[in-house]
């Protein structure tokens, strides 16, 4: 369990991350702020990483989150 903790901080750090890169931010400033949408999605991108690393048992367990489609969205922004 202790490297699903560790998955479930870089998870957590990423999510604060985007809240405070978004903060007091619009729909209209953040789609013409080039800068910003890529600190979003590099963070996005470590949050899959966290997902896709957790243990099958840990996610088992938490079937209200929507781990696949996490990481298929990782999957689809780095490649």
């Amino acid at each position: 369990m202790q490297k699903d903790e560790l998955y479930l901080h870089d998870i957590i750090e990423a999510a604060d991350a985007i809240q405070r890169f978004l903060q007091g931010t619009s729909k209209e400033a953040f789609l013409e702020d080039e800068l910003r949408q890529s600190a979003v999605l590099q963070k996005i991108i470590v949050i899959g990483e966290g997902a896709v690393r957790l243990s099958e048992p840990f996610r088992s367990k938490h079937p209200e989150i929507t781990w696949q489609d996490i990481i298929g969205f990782r999957n689809i922004a780095v490649h």
